[in-house]
């Protein structure tokens, strides 16, 4: 396994780290996948005991039983060796006694008196203002002083501006953020990348293969794989961007199973997948892999105008089609189906669709909305955790 320095910390952390947000689960029962905690157990504890230093959950993964799983599973000696990465959201910062609340109960569930690494969670756009009336770091700064936690990070998703304003607004220890080759120019975009290395922060990498879908990869762009002279899988070539700069302190992936753990266990351990690693001829391969995921044409014609909004009965109808669009590209459902699961919770799926058509009307692609809404809904309906 290699290791990395974890920004200013000190630290050497695992360039692997294992996100507990994909953990395996049974079957779903009235509509909720409990941890198959026996399957959690012998990935987390193998992980551990094969290199793997870095673990990362938050408060709500798995209807907030993921830190519980982890403290179980790292519980009788594992957890002095790895680092424990968590993160509270804006949803249940009511205030400062919440936080506390929050903090004292996530120790708990964690089966330890300290957190590695304490992140305010999903900071973006609409939270950050949130985050900062709330004062959300000044508590973590307290949290720090009485030794519950030892380093203050915070994970993001967004387009970069406000990335950039709230990595200059405190000595972060740490930042998280969304990067893979096909996001290099949305999300925070690669210049973050260069950003949180200017600044001395560790900088985690989240989503390396965009859901598990990088992993495997459709016939077009396999195509310009196996024209490529150096044969790796896709899931390596995804991490070996990744891991090619040298600001990434860890890369965080998502494992369901025993077979991906030792898969990725073998990338990471390689000595040519290591920082500055990617040649030009490389790099250009990617470029094209990127441009060959771009040409797969929507299945649904919508590019994200959002004439057609607002709905009248809260449909998010540009994130339908988008949705339904991403899962045709990457020939695999399952991440776009869970991302769906987050729609209908908030009542914006398509289920909702009244086919009053008023949509219709406005759409410069004359899409069949109402109509089309049904087939997004029909292949992206279903998932459960």
């Amino acid at each position: 396994m290699q290791y990395r320095p974890y920004g200013k910390t000190g630290w050497e952390v695992s360039a692997l780290g294992m996100g507990c947000m994909r953990l395996p689960r049974l079957e779903a029962k009235d509509g909720v996948a409990d941890v198959d905690k026996e399957k959690a157990f012998e990935l987390i504890r193998y992980a551990a005991e094969h290199g793997v230093n870095y673990f990362d959950t938050a408060f709500g993964y798995h209807h907030r039983t993921s830190e519980e799983v982890l403290g179980e599973a790292l519980d009788g000696g594992l957890r002095k060796n790895v680092k424990i990465a968590t993160k509270q959201p804006s949803n249940v910062m009511k205030d400062k006694d919440n936080m506390r609340r929050n903090l004292e109960n996530t120790l708990t569930k964690l089966r330890t008196d300290y957190i590695d690494v304490y992140l305010i969670h999903n900071v973006n756009a609409w939270s950050w203002p949130e985050f900062q009336r709330l004062g959300a770091w000044e508590e973590y700064n307290k949290f720090k002083e009485e030794g519950m936690i030892r380093a203050i990070g915070f994970s993001y998703h967004g387009a970069l501006p406000v990335f950039a304003e709230a990595l200059v607004a405190y000595d972060w220890d740490m930042c998280q953020i969304q990067q893979n080759f096909l996001d290099t120019e949305r999300e925070a975009t690669e210049e973050a990348v260069r950003l949180a290395g200017e600044k001395g922060c560790a900088l985690v990498i989240m989503e390396p293969l965009r859901g598990g879908n990088l992993a495997r990869a459709p016939k077009r762009v396999q195509a310009v794989y196996d024209d490529f002279p150096e044969k790796r899988a896709p899931a390596e070539w995804a991490f070996r961007h990744l891991l090619n700069y040298p600001q990434v302190s860890s890369i965080l992936s998502g494992v369901t199973t025993l077979e991906q753990l030792k898969e990725n266990i073998a990338v990471f351990s390689r000595p040519d997948n290591c920082a500055g690693c990617m040649n030009d001829s490389e790099k250009a391969l990617l470029a094209r892999v990127k441009s060959a995921y771009e040409s797969i044409e929507n299945a649904i014609p919508c590019t994200g105008c959002e004439y057609c909004m607002p709905c009248p009965s809260g449909v998010g109808i540009p994130n339908v089609f988008h949705l339904y669009n991403e899962g045709v590209m990457f020939e695999y459902a399952e991440q776009t189906r869970r991302s769906y699961m987050f729609a209908t919770n908030a009542k914006r799926d398509a289920s909702n669709c009244t086919e009053c058509r008023i949509c219709e009307a406005k759409c410069p692609q004359g899409i069949k909305i109402a109509d089309e809404l049904k087939t997004a809904h029909a292949a992206l309906k279903g998932w459960a955790e």
